[in-house]
């Protein structure tokens, strides 16, 4: 508790995937980034598993909170929204996949949930990391744990709630 105020202190770690393309881009997910989703609160997938395989694997992990995505396949998008909103800490979260021109996706991203009074937008489909602000809402994009065709190296991200906000940290992997 702390000690200037009767309400708890909230820290959730959440991880975040997206693009993950099993098994286009890769046969499986990295090991790595299971052994790291492991120690997160649960997990938030922002589309394009391709198959329910990848999504029942990352379910054995931790819960997970997911979208679909432009390249999932008709059974997994029968199973998963479009876009989610979710409330974790008092926070707003949305989630899309996204669609389009990568250059403009953050700002598509942001007018999909301009009336949802969202505290940070979480988003995929670029495979392009990005992490920014944009009018006090945290843009979240964690590139992808398995493809580097559209991005300098393959990434995922992690989110963390605190009393001061939702901050976003993408995570290398090698």
């Amino acid at each position: 508790m702390n000690k200037k105020s009767k309400h708890p202190i909230f820290r959730t770690r959440i991880g975040v995937v997206s693009d993950t393309h099993v098994p286009s881009q890769s046969e499986s997910l990295p090991e790595d980034l299971i052994i790291k989703l492991s120690n997160v609160d649960f997990i938030i997938h922002a589309g394009d598993f391709e198959d329910l395989d990848t999504f029942k694997q990352l379910q054995k992990i931790k819960r997970v909170v997911a979208v679909s995505g432009n390249m999932d396949s008709d059974e997994l998008k029968s199973k998963l929204s479009h876009r989610e909103i979710l409330n974790v800490d008092h926070f707003k979260i949305g989630i899309i996949h996204g669609w389009g021109d990568p250059h403009s996706l953050p700002k598509r991203m942001f007018e999909e949930f301009k009336s949802d009074n969202v505290n940070c937008i979480i988003f995929g489909h670029s495979h392009q990391i990005y992490n920014q602000n944009m009018n006090g809402i945290l843009m979240f994009n964690p590139g992808s744990p398995t493809d580097t065709i559209y991005a300098h190296y393959k990434s995922y991200g992690i989110l963390e709630t605190s009393p001061e906000g939702v901050k976003g940290e993408i995570i290398r992997l090698y």
